[in-house]
């Protein structure tokens, strides 16, 4: 049985860093692409990040050069680095493993709410 646990979301000022963390179990987790995505509500859920299982790495262009997708294969982890943080970046976001590197998602988290304050 597959299973994503998100956790490190919360509040945040604009300008501010926050980073998610992802732990997945069921999987064979080294070999298994992995992306964040986020939605808001009334909206389609965003993909926001990118990882290989090798650890090449792929962004939105709304968080290029602001966030960081990385991995530990060792821990069975995800994590998503936020920095300079926008209110527009307020939205639930869960991590999801993938089909195959940036493509569909396959299963889901429930994810973790980010909140951005101006």
């Amino acid at each position: 049985q597959v299973r994503l646990v998100e956790s490190g979301g919360g509040l945040v000022q604009a300008g501010g860093s926050l980073k998610l963390s992802c732990a997945a179990s069921g999987i064979i987790f080294g070999g298994t692409p992995m992306g964040w995505y986020r939605q808001v509500p009334g909206k389609h859920r965003e993909l926001v990040a990118s990882i290989h299982s090798g650890g090449q790495t792929a962004y939105s262009d709304s968080t290029e050069g602001r966030f960081t997708i990385s991995r530990d294969n060792t821990k069975n982890l995800v994590y998503l680095e936020m920095r300079r943080l926008k209110p527009e970046d307020t939205a639930l976001y869960f991590c999801a493993t993938q089909s195959g590197y940036n493509g569909p998602a396959m299963y889901w988290g429930q994810g973790t709410q980010v909140t951005v304050s101006s």
